[in-house]
């Protein structure tokens, strides 16, 4: 009964699992043919190195972040009390426009991860950083007037996911003076996921990487070399220590077809995040990909009620380029043109502006879902405010000429 069990397990997980490159042959050693154990006696042997520095485990909530959670998280439960010294602080990020279900997993699990870690009296803390409301989607979107985001000028990445998560890690540097990062990276995942990581291999075995931009911080990725069935297998025949089991996240992806928007602590890594034609799971107003193909899947699986959100989606790209939408002045008061003369538009103008977020609204309502909040309805009104007193200032002709290769927004 228990095997017929597996099999099932096994076969649902490779259904599910996106097609990948083929997974490069795993390193010789203790681990023999199941990756894991070496893995397991990688995360130990690093946990009770003399170091004061706690751990920092990026979790998306997709299928390699959980992987790398619920490894951390069975390995404390394992350890005697004594020896659970060190801090683990599993970090998540809410993005305020994040995909509906994505974030109520995200919620729901890290809920249950902190409930669990209280319970066993482990060091482990769970919790969800959110970009400040200045920062925010609507606010520069709305607010200020950002073209909505595309391949070149990806303002929400750094605003939105990027300074939270790296502020929380400051912060934890500046306590303990060190903290070690563990990412859910896998050379597998992808072609440029590949060439990301052997950015940071190690020809002298080393475990840890400096991270690029946060004095402090080293990354650890302990299932980099995973193949996605592994993952996949892993999670089908493993219900996660803290309770319940992995099944609301296979069907998350069961009903997307997309994959997780991955923890992005640096601008390096920004490009992961969204593709040219499919979206991973992460933010619903995602206009870097030309389809949603996870919202799109989601409303194919039956949760029609996204379909709105979807449709406003599709509106905020097709409107994106508009030059009838876009001021001449940027928001430094420059006008840029290339060198042959061709304008490169500023921001919306005031009235599109207006008019996106009274779709907004009347998309909250319809939807009765919380798209956006009081603060930052009073702070897009005060933007607003500010911007039309400027309006009416005598500026001088400032231009700035590029040259016609130059990323523009």
């Amino acid at each position: 009964m228990l095997d017929n069990y597996r099999q099932t397990a096994v076969s649902e997980a490779a259904v599910l699992a996106p097609v990948a490159a083929p997974s490069p042959p795993l390193p010789a050693g203790e681990g023999g043919a199941d990756p894991f154990v070496a893995i397991r006696k990688a995360l130990l042997e690093e946990y009770k190195e003399p170091r004061p520095a706690p751990w920092i485990v990026g979790y998306s909530g997709g299928k390699d972040s959980t992987l790398v959670a619920h490894l951390v998280f069975e390995m404390l439960m394992d350890l005697p009390p004594s020896d659970c010294q060190r801090e683990v602080h599993i970090l998540a990020n809410d993005t305020l426009v994040e995909s509906p279900l994505v974030m109520q997993h995200i919620e729901a699990s890290v809920g249950e991860i902190d409930h669990a870690a209280r319970a066993f009296r482990l060091p482990v803390v769970a919790r969800i950083t959110r970009p400040e409301i200045e920062q925010s989607f609507w606010v520069n979107l709305i607010g200020r007037g950002y073209p909505s985001p595309n391949s070149n000028f990806r303002w929400c990445t750094d605003r939105m996911k990027i300074r939270p998560t790296t502020h929380y890690i400051k912060t934890q540097v500046d306590a303990a003076g060190r903290v070690i990062l563990l990412l859910g990276v896998r050379r597998s995942e992808s072609a440029a996921r590949s060439a990301s990581v052997r950015r940071y291999d190690n020809e002298n075995g080393d475990r840890l990487n400096r991270h690029n931009d946060v004095p402090g911080c080293w990354v650890f990725r302990p299932i980099v070399e995973l193949s996605t069935d592994d993952v996949w297998e892993f999670l089908a025949l493993n219900d996660p220590p803290w309770g319940g089991s992995h099944a609301k996240l296979i069907s998350l992806y069961r009903n997307a077809s997309g994959g997780d928007c991955p923890v992005v602590t640096q601008k390096s890594d920004a490009p992961s995040c969204g593709g040219s034609t499919s979206s991973r799971f992460g933010c619903w107003t995602c206009t870097v990909v030309q389809k949603d193909r996870s919202l799109e899947g989601f409303v194919e699986a039956g949760f029609e009620e996204f379909g709105p959100l979807l449709e406003f989606r599709d509106w905020l790209a097709s409107i994106r380029n508009d030059k009838h939408r876009r001021q001449a002045r940027r928001r430094d008061g420059r006008i840029t043109v290339t060198k042959s003369g061709t304008l490169v538009p500023g921001p919306y103008t005031i009235e599109t502006r207006v008019e996106i977020f009274e779709r907004l609204l009347d998309l909250q309502q319809k939807t009765g879902r919380m798209l956006i909040t009081e603060d930052e309805e009073r702070l897009i009104r005060d933007i607003w405010a500010a911007d039309l007193d400027a309006a009416f200032e005598d500026k001088p002709m400032n231009i700035r000429v590029i040259g016609e290769n130059a990323k523009a927004a």
